[in-house]
């Protein structure tokens, strides 16, 4: 159930670095009911019955997490409980909505969004498959299935319905950004599928978030997207990966955010033998849980510094998000 993980990652340390979103456009304004038609009227009503039900969870798993620091709150047993009784009433009022206008594409595609956030992601397939059916003209439902597919396969499925959402919205930032993470995890059928070589696919990936920050140039997880690419290009482009790091240190939004970013800015100087610049970055992070690996990558440095060790077997640092 995905409402568990969320509590888990609300007993951790805070803030997290932010991760892509996984819906796909910005939430429908808030209408008034009296203004609409009756079926239009309907749906919203349901749709406010959502909104509202995971406003009020939300903030049950930010005050359970600040209880827990102080030896308090739920167990996330109970919370999870607690978060399950509170949605049922709203899985009702879509079930009921849909028995009544079962051909209303924006509620299935809406249900299927809800089900995935309670885990039930087979149910949410079937509904977003119906929304799309329904309406081809969305893009938002091919998106989702996207999504699907590029979790359980076939991912050659979900790299021609990204590209269709894409068609239907070039302007969607999301979009570009989910297929280039999905070709990216994916790189040995998105090879086949392209007809192209691995750094060929990268290179692809990389065209991809740039067309997404052209549409979302504050996003910083899609920043720090961008800057991973960089890592395994061939041959290595310090100078374009240092600019890509430092941009997406422009747009950290928290501590943690940018003390994670002068991490990989001291790796990526300290790897174009920039060692000053490297220290300068290390010594910018202070956070206990960033630590360790400001340990490891300041030993990497002083290593840098030093005549090569006597060993035949290459020693690698490694950060998070970066491959083995």
């Amino acid at each position: 159930m995905k409402w568990l993980i969320l509590i888990v990652l609300a007993s951790l340390v805070a803030p997290l670095p932010a991760v892509a979103a996984t819906k796909a456009d910005a939430p429908a304004p808030k209408f008034s009911t009296s203004t609409l038609d009756p079926v239009e009227a309907d749906f919203q009503r349901v749709m406010a019955l959502d909104d509202t039900a995971h406003e009020e969870i939300d903030k049950w798993i930010k005050d359970n997490g600040a209880f827990a620091k102080k030896g308090a709150g739920l167990s996330d047993a109970l919370l999870s409980l607690k978060i399950e009784q509170r949605l049922e009433p709203v899985k009702q009022a879509y079930e009921d909505f849909l028995q009544r206008h079962p051909r209303h594409a924006r509620g299935q595609l809406a249900f299927g969004s809800f089900l995935n956030d309670l885990g039930d992601e087979t149910e949410a397939r079937k509904r977003w498959e119906k929304a799309v059916e329904l309406d081809p003209t969305n893009p938002a439902g091919f998106n989702n299935l996207a999504n699907s597919y590029g979790q359980t396969g076939p991912v050659a499925k979900a790299f021609e319905l990204y590209s269709k959402a894409i068609d239907l919205n070039p302007k969607q930032s999301i979009y570009y950004h989910n297929l280039g993470s999905v070709i990216l995890l994916h790189r040995k059928e998105a090879a086949e599928h392209y007809r192209i070589a691995e750094q060929q696919v990268l290179r692809h990936a990389l065209e991809l978030y740039r067309l997404a920050e052209k549409f979302d140039p504050a996003n910083f997880q899609l920043a720090t997207d961008i800057a991973q690419v960089y890592y395994g290009l061939q041959p290595p482009d310090y100078s374009a990966a240092i600019t890509a790091w430092t941009r997406a240190l422009a747009l950290a939004r928290d501590d943690l955010e940018r003390e994670g970013t002068h991490l990989h800015l001291a790796r990526v100087m300290a790897t174009a033998g920039k060692l000053s610049e490297a220290r300068s970055h290390l010594n910018a992070v202070t956070n206990a849980t960033l630590l360790t690996i400001k340990g490891r990558l300041a030993s990497e440095l002083i290593d840098k510094a030093l005549p090569p060790p006597a060993q035949t077997e290459p020693r690698r640092l490694n950060l998070p998000g970066t491959s083995k």
